[in-house]
């Protein structure tokens, strides 16, 4: 495959589509029982966590332009890349403000990068794409997001995976996640995401090689995000962050942290083994 972008993926390249959200009360109470908080100590006008904004704004296509995997089909909501497995990878996020119980937001989904290249486990394109939230004209955050598509598995082939590299061992908190498939699949629901690999063994291991169905990165995120709020004094006001090793459903992953320093914060997740699965560098305010 060539690394010259196409004048075709080229032409997405600064288009913008936008998608509106009633931040209900019904919906964050949901999120709220997901992430194992009391529902109802939710009101309506309450502000949310600020890094919450991720838990909306999901596209809504039809059924009929869902594709195999589970992802809108090419061409549908994002550009055709013709490449068949799409991964999450990493994010940069500035955080304005934070979001209210009842609030009606709005999110400008901008193509702002298509870059095909040649990489150790394969061909792949790294696709960029900015999200501007905002209420009533004010904007909330800005999320630079990663998405990698990489080639499709060869028969009886696994889903390659780079080197380990061990975590910190010196964090100044750390706990415990067992990644179970109802607490997968509830985030899956309230973000409206049916990429197969995260419910579906058989097309996993089958059709993207993977051992097990795998963890959704953006649950990983959240859950490292809330850990890091929890133990990190002031306002989350940014955060980048990046996946660097699958992580499955069934797996306990320990979420770590540094205390902070000048109002920065490290925090990681690791597996088993002691391997970096994801990485989070933080600026509280």
């Amino acid at each position: 495959m060539s690394e010259t972008l196409s004048p075709e993926l080229q032409s997405w390249v600064g288009r913008t589509r936008v998608v509106e959200e009633d931040v209900g009360l019904a919906a964050v109470r949901r999120i709220a029982g997901m992430l194992d908080l009391d529902p109802a100590a939710f009101k309506n006008g309450d502000v949310l966590p600020p890094h919450w904004f991720t838990l909306f704004f999901a596209d809504a296509p039809r059924q009929s332009d869902i594709g195999p995997d589970g992802h809108p089909k090419p061409g549908v909501v994002l550009p055709p890349i013709p490449l068949p497995r799409r991964m999450g990878a990493g994010r940069r996020v500035t955080i304005h403000d934070s979001l209210r119980v009842g609030d009606v937001a709005s999110k400008t989904a901008e193509v702002a990068a298509i870059v095909p290249k040649q990489a150790r486990t394969g061909f792949i394109t790294v696709l960029t794409m900015r999200h501007t939230i905002r209420r009533a004209g004010e904007i909330i955050a800005v999320d630079e997001f990663d998405a990698i598509y990489r080639e499709a598995v060869k028969p009886g082939e696994k889903s390659g995976t780079g080197v380990p590299v061990p975590a910190p061992n010196d964090p100044s908190w750390g706990m415990t996640r067992h990644l179970t498939a109802p607490l997968v699949f509830r985030y899956s629901a309230i973000t409206w995401n049916a990429h197969r690999i995260h419910y579906d063994a058989d097309y996993s291991r089958q059709e993207e090689g993977y051992p097990n169905t795998v963890q959704n990165g953006g649950l990983t995120m959240q859950l490292l995000l809330d850990a890091a709020v929890a133990h990190t004094p002031g306002t989350l006001r940014g955060f980048s962050a990046r996946l660097t090793r699958p992580i499955h459903v069934g797996d306990t992953i320990t979420l770590c942290g540094h205390a902070p320093k000048d109002g920065k914060v490290l925090a990681w997740v690791q597996d088993k083994d002691a391997n970096l699965c994801a990485q989070l560098d933080c600026e509280f305010g």
